[in-house]
């Protein structure tokens, strides 16, 4: 064990900064202002990473783990560290990219959105291991910096119906002639119903089937089975269960869905987020307004329920489609287009051929949208811009390019703690010109 470390800040992963003799150490486990000793488990010349050993001063922020197997599981980080101050740290980090990557400074700090912290995971993709020695088959999560699963039987971040599933499945899994050629189940749970997904490598047999059938009967699930990529998920059993679906009332917007199409996982944070994104875009009747990556419409049809005119713009044909059904089902079919189209390869004459648009709306993936935010006019761009953002470091590379090319002001900012006691850092802003 090494010599006392102070604790300085969190890196960008929810790792606590110290430095001795020269080189910068990132530690999980550990917290601001606390004494720890560490035990290195990868050293370079400028750094080294470790995990916290014995904590000589404690952080008055510390609390304890709620999850037994926190430390050993992978899917949480911050468990010990106050929810509030979970918060703050995240917005921190979004502070610190827009200082440090995008030279910019938002005019107003937005107050973060969080909501549930608990049972909050609706959405989830857990790995399956058949490993004799630990008695059978495991079901969960990956431990920490490992591609071992993780000995678990309950989760605090799934729902409560979903983490007591946990062991049932193990016993489900173990009795079936496919255990060692069923690598993962991923979750879906909606408003009405709950889907896991099977991944299975091999058909399953007649017994296994009539198991599943039974397990489903019992626990109220319904299950799909994937036996390649995620378009060839089928429904199994039982074929009449009610549609997968979220909700936003405050839009009157029911949104089907595919288990294995994106949706946010914490549909509590997501109902505040769009409610925000809506406030901020204010969209209204008359307006012209693009809604690129939009997804299944998440935000689209918020905005056309708003009465303006709404294309949404999505590189996944199969997501594409979807949106054009839910507007349909919501009576949104006037209002909403959608279209495919590759955004990470979007030119500004591509993007001409558009049209103009009074306001726009961008909601990318980690890697954000720099070829997009590169791509608008100097004249005519639309005058208000909202980025949800599930990257704080490329929300602010393309804010650099919006702010000190696009001549665009970084009028607010904030952060929506979408996955709670995780570094996850989801986060939304305007642009004015």
């Amino acid at each position: 064990m090494s010599e006392p470390l102070l604790i300085e800040s969190l890196d960008h992963e929810g790792r606590g900064i110290g430095h001795f003799e020269g080189k910068t150490l990132f530690v999980e486990g550990a917290l601001p202002g606390e004494l720890v000793r560490y035990s290195s488990y990868r050293k370079k010349p400028g750094f080294e990473q470790a995990q916290a050993g014995e904590i000589l001063r404690s952080s008055p922020f510390r609390v304890t783990a709620r999850c037994r197997w926190f430390g050993i599981c992978g899917g949480c980080s911050h468990q010990h560290l106050d929810e509030g101050a979970q918060v703050a740290a995240k917005q921190r980090v979004l502070e610190d990219c827009f200082a440090h990557i995008g030279r910019v400074k938002p005019e107003i700090m937005l107050s973060p959105i969080h909501g549930p912290t608990w049972g909050y995971r609706r959405r989830a993709r857990l790995s399956v291991r058949y490993v004799a020695k630990k008695g059978g088959v495991l079901v969960g999560f990956h431990e920490r910096r490992s591609s071992f699963v993780a000995d678990m039987s309950g989760c605090e971040v799934l729902p409560q119906r979903i983490s007591a599933l946990l062991p049932h499945l193990r016993t489900l899994v173990e009795g079936l002639s496919i255990r060692e050629r069923l690598p993962q189940i991923e979750l879906a749970a909606g408003d009405t119903v709950d889907v896991l997904v099977l991944r299975v490598m091999d058909p399953p047999s007649a017994p296994d089937e009539a198991r599943l059938r039974a397990f489903a009967d019992t626990h109220g699930v319904q299950f799909w089975l994937q036996s390649k990529g995620p378009d060839t998920a089928v429904p199994f059993h039982p074929l009449d269960a009610p549609a997968l679906d979220y909700r936003l009332p405050e839009f009157d917007l029911v949104m089907p869905f595919k288990p294995t199409e994106f949706t946010q996982v914490n549909q509590d944070v997501n109902a505040m987020l769009v409610r925000r994104a809506m406030s901020l875009l204010d969209p209204k009747a008359g307006e012209r307004i693009a809604d690129f990556f939009c997804g299944l419409g998440n935000f689209t049809l918020p905005i056309a329920r708003r009465g303006a005119q709404v294309l949404g713009i999505e590189g996944a044909a199969g997501l594409v489609k979807r949106g054009g059904e839910n507007a349909a089902l919501n009576g949104l079919a006037t209002h909403a287009r959608f279209r495919v189209a590759d955004l990470f390869q979007i030119t500004a004459e591509s993007y001409a051929e558009l049209g103009n648009f009074d306001k726009i709306l961008i909601d990318p993936p980690r890697d954000g949208a720099v070829e997009l935010v590169k791509s608008l006019p100097d004249s005519g761009a639309p005058h208000r811009i909202v980025y949800v953002s599930c990257s704080p470091a490329t929300l602010a590379r393309d804010a650099a390019i919006l702010v000190h090319q696009k001549g665009y002001l970084l009028a607010a900012a904030g952060v929506a703690n979408m996955f709670p006691h995780t570094a996850h850092v989801e986060s939304i802003a305007l642009f004015e010109r």
